[in-house]
C-alpha cells in the first residue's frame, strides 16, 4: 500500500489544485485572530487590519481577520465531499486595547460562519493547553474584581457537511480494518482531553517553535482516526510544519497541505527521515498499551468476548476483530513538494501478540510503554511536534 502527500506553498484562499468534492477530512489549526504573533500575517493580506490595530479598533480588526479565514473556509467547503468532516483547532484571544481588557471569541465566530454555510455543528472537544507561568492570573492580583480568568484550553470545533457518511459493501472491509480499540474510543470521544502531554519526540527541533504555534502530534492523529478511514484524503489548509501530514502518513491516509510561508519548506522536508521510525514506534506503543489493558482486564476478571483476527489478542467488541496496523517501510520525495509513503503488506506485530490459549493472556514478558507513546505513563512533558 502507498499514500501520497502534497504540499502547496501559497495562500489557501485558492486551492485550485484540489478538485471539488475530493477531500474526506479537514484537520487544521489556523492563525488565531487577535493573538499578537499573527498580526503581521493578517495585516499583509489586508492593510485595513493594520490600520484598525493602529487605531486601537479591536472589534474591526477582529472581524477583518476572520474575513480572511472565511475565504479559506469557502474553499474548504468546495473541495469537501458530502458527509465529510472539518476539525478546526482554535483558541480564543484576550487582549488589552486602550486599557480595555477583553475576550475575542474566535471559536464562536468560526462556528457562526460554518452554520451560515449549511454545515452541521457537532459537539466540540476542549483540550487543556496549560501555561507553566508561575503567575497565571491576569489583572491586579488579589483585589476583587480586578483579576481575570486565564485561558488554558483550546477548542476543537467539529463540523459535518451534509448527512452521515454511508459506506458501500465493497468499502466496509477497509472501514473495519480502520477501527480503533474500545478503550481508545472511550478516551478519544470524550468532550474534554486532559492528556495531550507526551514525551518530547524526535520529529521537530526547538528552533521551529518561534515560527509556529504548539500543536501536538497526537491531536491530528486522533482526529484522523476518529473521522476517516484508510486511504482517505486529509486536507490541512494551514499546514505549518506539516503535523497533520505526518499524522496522516502514520495513519495510512493521503494528505494535502497548504502553507503560505515558503521558509517552512526545508523544515518539512528535513523531517521525512524521522517519520518512518517515529510512526512505527507509535503504532507499537498502541499495541503495547492494548496488551496492558487486556492484562488489567483479565486480572480484574472482566469479560473479553472477542479475538482480533490479525493479532490473536482479546478485544472487547466485535468491531475490533478486523482492526490492523501496517508498519511504514519508506517515505520518499517523488516530486517537488510531493512525498510517497509505502507500508508493509503484513500487520505490525511482535512475539507477544499471540495469546496463551489457556488464559487468553498475551504470551511473553510484559513490555513497558514505548517512550514514543503520547498516551502512556504519567508526568510526561508536552510534545514538541508543532503545527
Amino acid at each position: 500500500m502507498e499514500t501520497t502527500h502534497q504540499f502547496f506553498f501559497r495562500n489557501s484562499k485558492d486551492m485550485s489544485e484540489v478538485s471539488s468534492k475530493s477531500v474526506d477530512l479537514v484537520v487544521t489549526s489556523p492563525p488565531y485572530p487577535m493573538i499578537e504573533m499573527w498580526d503581521e500575517v493578517f495585516s499583509l493580506q489586508d492593510k485595513n487590519i493594520e490600520k484598525a490595530l493602529k487605531a486601537n479598533d479591536g472589534p474591526t480588526a477582529f472581524e477583518l481577520m476572520h474575513r480572511q479565514l472565511d475565504s479559506v473556509w469557502k474553499e474548504v467547503d468546495r473541495v469537501l465531499k458530502p458527509s465529510s468532516i472539518v476539525c478546526v483547532n482554535i483558541g480564543d484571544a484576550t487582549r488589552t486595547i486602550r486599557d480595555n481588557f477583553a475576550l475575542y471569541s474566535n471559536h464562536s465566530r468560526i462556528i457562526s460562519f460554518f452554520l451560515k454555510q449549511g454545515f452541521s455543528v457537532m459537539p466540540v472537544i476542549l483540550w487543556r493547553k496549560q501555561t507553566n507561568a508561575p503567575n497565571k492570573f491576569m489583572g491586579s492580583g488579589m483585589y476583587p474584581p480586578g483579576a481575570y480568568v486565564t485561558l488554558e484550553h483550546e477548542y476543537i470545533l467539529i463540523f459535518r457537511k451534509g448527512g452521515k457518511r454511508e459506506f458501500k459493501a465493497s468499502e466496509k472491509p477497509n472501514r473495519r480494518e480502520s477501527a480503533y480499540f474500545w478503550e481508545e474510543r472511550n478516551n478519544w470521544f470524550s468532550d474534554v482531553w486532559m492528556d495531550l502531554k507526551g514525551t518530547t519526540q524526535k520529529l521537530f527541533d526547538k528552533n521551529t517553535r518561534n515560527r509556529s504555534g504548539a500543536f501536538p502530534f497526537i491531536l491530528p492523529f486522533r482526529l484522523i482516526h476518529m473521522f476517516s478511514v484508510r486511504r482517505d484524503t486529509v486536507l490541512d489548509p494551514f499546514a505549518g510544519l506539516g503535523t497533520t501530514t505526518f499524522a496522516a502518513m502514520s495513519a495510512q491516509r493521503n494528505s494535502i497541505g497548504y502553507e503560505i510561508d515558503e521558509n517552512l519548506r526545508e523544515s518539512i522536508q528535513s523531517k521525512m527521515d524521522t517519520i518512518v521510525n517515529f510512526s512505527n514506534e507509535h503504532i507499537q506503543a498502541r499495541l503495547d498499551k492494548h496488551r496492558e489493558f487486556v492484562e488489567e482486564r483479565i486480572a480484574a476478571e472482566k469479560p473479553l468476548k472477542h479475538t482480533n483476527l490479525h493479532y490473536g489478542f482479546p478485544v472487547i467488541t466485535k468491531q475490533e476483530k478486523d482492526l490492523v496496523f501496517h508498519s511504514l517501510v519508506s517515505a520518499e520525495q517523488v516530486r517537488d513538494d510531493t512525498f510517497e509513503v509505502r507500508y508493509g503488506s503484513e500487520e505490525q506485530r511482535t512475539e507477544t501478540d499471540t495469546p496463551d490459549p489457556a488464559t487468553q493472556k498475551p504470551a511473553g514478558k510484559k513490555k513497558k510503554p514505548s517512550p514514543a507513546n503520547p498516551d502512556s505513563g504519567k508526568g510526561h512533558k508536552q510534545m514538541t511536534l508543532l503545527d
